[in-house]
């Protein structure tokens, strides 16, 4: 089985693949004050509780966006797999044309993404990315990697309104029964949810004028299908993109060297 690894900022989600089939996914907090054995254990306990050997999984591959964590879950595979895993960044194949100013500036995750969307569907593609931020990537019809759009996420827009507001409490981010509040609460639930819509649907509009095509939009990430249920641009929510993404670098990558 093929073990994958995507380390956001926020979450890390880990999930094990048979052939093109996702067959066991886990989603935990990424904690950069663990160390190699640490991650090892907790890793070993999920696979323990699913009824899932170590020794079955044949292979490894990793996207990171916090550079402290590549090097821990490395060397967290080396170790208690004993595989070396295909780690996503300069010098992976990705079959992708990156037109961006400084490529190696792109987040693993946005490329991942990227890959998978044209996989997918093979056409011109707008992927958004609800995460620690929230990502907007343009993908044209011959599947180039065309740039795109880094906006603060859901929840740190939320977290921010309640540490610089001093009166203002801390709330859960949800859809309000009513745009109209009667509390505090509700207000606050009110403007994040149905302005994090706004600012999705405007990002979304322009983006397509100025790409002049007619691009599909996915939406992935925790709060993918929450938000696409009131968005007026979002046509599609895949859950696994990211997963799916690794999977797919890594049938590239690993033919590329057994043919080498």
């Amino acid at each position: 089985m093929l073990f994958v690894i995507d380390v956001g900022n926020t979450n890390m989600v880990l999930g094990l693949y048979e052939g093109d089939r996702l067959v066991r996914d886990w989603r935990i907090a990424t904690d950069t004050a663990k160390t190699v054995d640490e991650y090892a254990i907790l890793i070993r306990e999920l696979f323990l509780f699913s009824g899932i050997e170590c020794a079955s999984v044949g292979d490894v591959i990793l996207s990171s966006v916090v550079p402290a964590l590549t090097g821990v879950l490395e060397r967290m595979s080396l170790r208690y797999f004993n595989l070396k895993p295909y780690v996503v960044g300069p010098g992976i194949k990705t079959g992708m044309p990156i037109h961006y100013e400084n490529p190696k500036e792109v987040g693993a995750d946005r490329i991942v993404n990227a890959v998978a969307a044209y996989e997918r569907y093979g056409s011109a593609l707008i992927i958004v990315d609800f995460g620690t931020a929230t990502t907007f990537d343009l993908v044209n019809a011959k599947g180039h990697y065309c740039g795109g759009v880094i906006a603060p996420g859901i929840m740190i827009s939320a977290e921010a309104l309640f540490q610089k507001a001093s009166k203002l409490p801390r709330v859960d981010v949800v859809k309000p029964s009513s745009i109209i509040a009667k509390n505090t609460v509700g207000a606050m639930q009110a403007g994040i949810f149905y302005g994090y819509v706004g600012l999705v649907d405007e990002i979304v509009t322009r983006i397509k004028a100025e790409s002049r095509e007619n691009p599909r939009v996915i939406a992935t990430g925790g709060l993918a299908r929450m938000i696409a249920e009131e968005s007026k641009t979002i046509e599609e929510v895949h859950e696994f993109l990211t997963l799916e993404g690794l999977r797919i670098l890594y049938e590239l990558n690993s033919q590329t060297v057994a043919s080498a």
